[in-house]
């Protein structure tokens, strides 16, 4: 929505996502004259830094201009202003904290390698130990300059009225065409794994215990061809560095009660059946492995599910009962299920999908339903397994230009985000008359949203 955000913004946003990742290190340092392009109180910037982030932001998708090294620059010495506001505040983040943020983007960066961990480790020419040591400080500062931030904007909040002046304050012929949007509810039904049926997997991975257990197999090997978890089978079962929390409660109950290196019991969480192997832990961190087997629902128990829903819809229709009773009474989604049935959009917060987020698996299943229709059963694929559901289309808008009743939330985030930007414009311009600032002369016609320049 580029009304409410300006290109330099949604720049600066883009080149902020890509200083906080783990950083190229002597990336551009070898091919330029280094030196140091600013200083903010006891922390300089150096022109490699610049080059180095530039870079990162291309490898993004960002389109590299020459304002970028300003863009960079400036967010640096923001960051810099932060971390050095932080350090008087006396901020502190854990070390769990740190380490936990350390290991999840280790994690990433080796997922987006063929190799995984070894050419993360042949990247940067170090064991993955030291590669975990060289960014331990920088990531401890990113998370307190992210801490300073956030208590900067703390007590910001944002009224209807606010909401109403920030978007009566835009141009008419300025205002955004939306998409069509709809907002949709659920009942959802997930077949029954019948006892006999988690008897006969139980069973399964009991004796692929047993000959791991006998040194038959070994666990690498048995969770490589045998388990079910698309996400570790991939790597023998390995899922890495966790924090309780993760994981389902199960998982983790049994994470932190077995010894180290010895594999589990067969346990059940709401996935199937699992065994489980620790390599380390440190304090409410983990790594290990584990093998999955899913539970299997047959077919007598999904046409059972599809069976219940027609008659619901059947009951719905000759006023027997109401959509909000049915949803009480037969939906196993309990993330829905206190809402009437209604699906929320997580990102946005609002009841309203724009048509292209839809999933396909629900699209499929109310593009031709009108408002307050219910649809027929519709087979889809969860975390868990199989199962159906009906879906009411509650209401669709078609393509128009934003206003206050469809979009309120939407513009409301919008209006919040800009009032957080202003209050922290004003934090760092007062911040700005209590410590040095230094810029290079070749970036002195940079146009920066604070005030640096006149301060140093």
């Amino acid at each position: 929505m580029q009304l409410l955000i300006s290109n330099q913004e949604y720049m600066r946003k883009i080149i902020a996502i890509a200083l906080f990742i783990l950083t190229v290190s002597g990336v551009n340092a070898q091919q330029i004259i280094d030196k140091v392009v600013a200083v903010v109180g006891d922390k300089a910037i150096l022109k490699s830094e610049i080059e180095s982030q530039k870079l990162q932001a291309t490898q993004q998708g960002v389109k590299v201009d020459e304002n970028t090294g300003c863009l960079i620059m400036e967010e640096m010495m923001f960051q810099s202003l932060l971390l050095h506001q932080a350090e008087i505040d006396s901020i502190e983040v854990t070390e769990e904290m740190v380490t936990a943020e350390l290991e999840q983007r280790i994690q990433y960066f080796a997922s987006q390698m063929p190799g995984g961990v070894d050419d993360l480790e042949k990247f940067y020419d170090k064991s993955i130990e030291e590669i975990k040591e060289e960014f331990f400080t920088q990531i401890e500062d990113r998370m307190k300059s992210q801490q300073m931030q956030e208590e900067i904007t703390a007590e910001v909040s944002v009224s209807p009225k606010d909401v109403r002046s920030f978007f009566n304050s835009f141009p008419t012929d300025s205002i955004p065409l939306i998409n069509s949007k709809i907002s949709v509810a659920q009942i959802t039904i997930e077949p029954e794994v019948t006892a006999e049926e988690k008897g006969l997997i139980k069973k399964k991975l009991t004796e692929i215990r047993d000959q791991i257990i006998n040194q038959e197999l070994t666990f690498a090997i048995a969770a490589e061809y045998k388990s079910e978890d698309p996400g570790s089978k991939k790597k023998q079962g390995d899922f890495g560095w966790v924090t309780r929390g993760d994981f389902v409660p199960e998982f983790d109950a049994v994470a932190f009660r077995i010894p180290i290196g010895e594999v589990s019991q067969v346990f059940e969480s709401p996935f199937g059946y699992h065994i489980l192997i620790i390599n380390e832990r440190r304090g409410e961190q983990y790594s290990g492995a584990h093998i999955l087997l899913q539970f299997k629902v047959s077919d007598t128990q999904m046409s059972k599910s599809k069976n219940t829903l027609n008659q619901i819809v059947k009951d719905i229709e000759v006023g027997d009962i109401t959509w909000e009773q049915a949803v009480l009474k037969y939906s196993d989604d309990d993330n829905s299920k206190g809402s009437r049935g209604v699906i929320y959009n997580q990102s946005t917060g609002s009841m309203y999908w724009d048509m292209k987020e839809i999933d396909p698996q629900l699209f499929k299943g109310i593009d031709d339903l009108k408002e307050g229709e219910i649809s027929v059963p519709i087979y889809y694929e969860t975390m868990n397994g199989n199962a159906y559901r009906i879906v009411k289309l509650m209401k669709r808008t078609e393509p128009h230009k934003a206003n206050l009743s469809d979009d309120y939330q939407m513009i409301q985030n919008f209006a919040l985000s800009k009032k957080k930007a202003e209050e922290t414009e004003s934090w760092v311009n007062r911040k700005l008359n209590d410590i040095y600032i230094r810029i290079d002369a070749d970036y002195q016609q940079c146009d920066f949203t604070y005030n640096w320049i006149q301060k140093q």
